[in-house]
């Protein structure tokens, strides 16, 4: 009886060595719920570049939309936990966890890498304030109009946070279809501030239109060093669109590692970084599972509390 058990423990021990070994034998999917061209689309795809001669396998692009991310979420988990499959996971994510709009909870995924840590930026058109501080004192009585793409979501609860801890007038939220949209109707004085990633205002800055005024991060950004941070101008708020990739929380160790190894590659290599600089961002962006689990938990922790805190949940 012992040998038949030593045996028996020794074939779970080759087969559980053998697992990375012959992953991946077939196409992964990135399971993505952004609409193709949207930022998450966008950087999945750039990732997945160098991923697929990593791995050795083609990956494809599998967009889930609807519900902020909660269809793409729900979709996951009836998935099989092999690592043949991969999810997009953003701050929009959070917000839908945090809301309870999703099966899912943080406990049935484990964090593999992030692409993108790409702060929310206060902006302005240019010349209309003379500075970050002449920014924030203009709303210490009266309100701004705030323009947004997202309404229950990273948008609107960075507007209302940065108001509500800097003890400013409550803003008024203009929602807008997307980004570029909003640009170019915060140059026509539809709203006072648009809440933007660079990316989505650079032609119009490059062009002098618009100026970035207030950095919601904790440090100042590189393509930006002479704008000021919130905390810098005593307003503890800091919110950044967070794109990275999870699995399920099953997934064996093994693979997961070679999962892990494969993307890091992949976006440490010139044609990422590349991408990364094109939307005014840098290295650090790419952080591994560790760096990116802790975030993963006070992402969530922290949009809860905001959510609370500002009404939308109880």
């Amino acid at each position: 009886m012992k040998k038949l058990l030593a045996l028996a423990a020794a074939v779970a021990v080759v087969g559980t060595e053998t697992i990375a070994e012959d992953y991946p034998s077939k196409p992964i999917e990135v399971i993505t719920h952004a609409g193709a061209g949207g930022g998450t689309d966008v950087t999945a795809r750039m990732m997945m570049l160098r991923a697929r001669r990593e791995l050795g396998e083609d990956m494809i692009v599998v967009n889930k939309r609807g519900g902020g991310g909660s269809v793409a979420m729900d979709h996951y988990l009836t998935l099989p936990a092999d690592g043949y499959s991969i999810l997009t996971f953003t701050i929009g994510h959070a917000a839908e966890l945090a809301k309870g709009k999703t099966d899912m909870t943080l406990a049935d995924v484990r964090p593999i890498a992030r692409g993108t840590d790409d702060p929310q930026i206060l902006m302005a058109r240019c010349g209309a304030y003379e500075s970050a501080q002449a920014f924030v004192d203009a709303q210490k009585d009266e309100p701004l109009s705030y323009g947004v793409t997202q309404l229950g979501n990273i948008d609107d609860v960075s507007a209302f946070m940065f108001t509500t801890r800097g003890g400013l007038a409550t803003p008024r939220i203009v929602p807008f279809e997307g980004g570029g949209e909003l640009a170019t109707q915060l140059i026509a004085e539809a709203v006072d501030v648009a809440v933007l990633n660079l990316a989505e205002a650079a032609s119009q800055i490059d062009a002098g239109d618009i100026c970035p005024i207030v950095v919601l991060a904790d440090d100042r950004m590189g393509a930006l060093p002479d704008v000021s941070t919130a905390k810098e101008l005593g307003i503890d708020v800091s919110f950044s669109t967070v794109r990275g990739f999870v699995v399920h929380k099953d997934v064996p160790d093994d693979v997961a590692a070679k999962i892990e190894d494969s993307l890091m590659n992949a976006m440490n290599h010139s044609v990422y970084q590349g991408f990364l600089e094109s939307v005014g961002l840098d290295g650090t962006s790419v952080a591994g599972s560790e760096v990116w689990g802790n975030q993963l938990t006070t992402m969530v922790t922290d949009m809860e509390a905001a959510l609370k805190e500002l009404g939308f949940i109880e």
